[in-house]
């Protein structure tokens, strides 16, 4: 009996290893598939086209608002995100779970549009790790580092939003606890009904 994917939020503050936690699920199992959202940022250093972001000026992701081609968008920290539609719910459709690597504001919009979805809140082990990740990328002036360890003030207030929150505190422990709950989520009552009862178990 086919099952349609799950539709995944993983949101987390800058500098908590969302992006290689994300990554490497997807690298894990075939049947997970990540959303690239489309930013006006600048690229860092080492990342694609395509497959780390889409990049767009402003005017073009104004347009792409204009055209409704986001599921989501936001403007964070100066830049504009976005969540493209079309290949979320194909991908659902044809049973891949997607996996959204957004922000709160963002997070709170696919609930909004999409109320089965999971939202995961992924924390560092504290906070003082978090400012020394951030420090340690070298890439960022002390003004911008600030302004990142105040939004991650304001977004972890925002964690009772969420469905379920995992600790950072190594790469494999937060990946494992990512598999659980979608290994939970998917053995739901509520999302196996006609599952259920196309093999007898109708409960009238």
């Amino acid at each position: 009996m086919f099952q349609k994917g799950l539709l995944v939020v993983l949101s987390a503050p800058s500098g908590t290893g969302k992006s290689t936690v994300a990554r490497l699920l997807v690298q894990r199992n075939s049947r997970l598939r990540l959303s690239v959202s489309a930013t006006t940022r600048e690229p860092r250093k080492g990342e694609v086209e395509g497959k780390d972001y889409f990049y767009k000026t402003v005017d073009e992701f104004k347009s792409m608002i204009e055209n409704d081609e986001f599921v989501e968008w936001v403007e964070y920290c100066g830049n504009y995100y976005g969540t493209p539609k079309k290949y979320i719910e194909d991908s659902i459709e044809n049973g891949f779970d997607v996996l959204l690597e957004i922000e709160v504001e963002g997070a709170a919009k696919i609930k909004e549009k999409y109320p089965d979805c999971v939202l995961i809140f992924m924390l560092p082990p504290s906070f003082d790790e978090l400012k020394k990740r951030i420090e340690g990328r070298g890439t960022e002036k002390p003004e911008v580092i600030e302004n990142r360890l105040n939004q991650a003030r304001r977004e972890i207030k925002c964690i009772d939003m969420y469905d379920y929150f995992v600790i950072n505190d190594s790469i494999d422990n937060a990946i494992n606890s990512v598999n659980i709950i979608l290994q939970a989520e998917k053995s739901k009552v509520k999302r196996n009904k006609d599952l259920l009862e196309h093999i007898g178990f109708d409960r009238r």
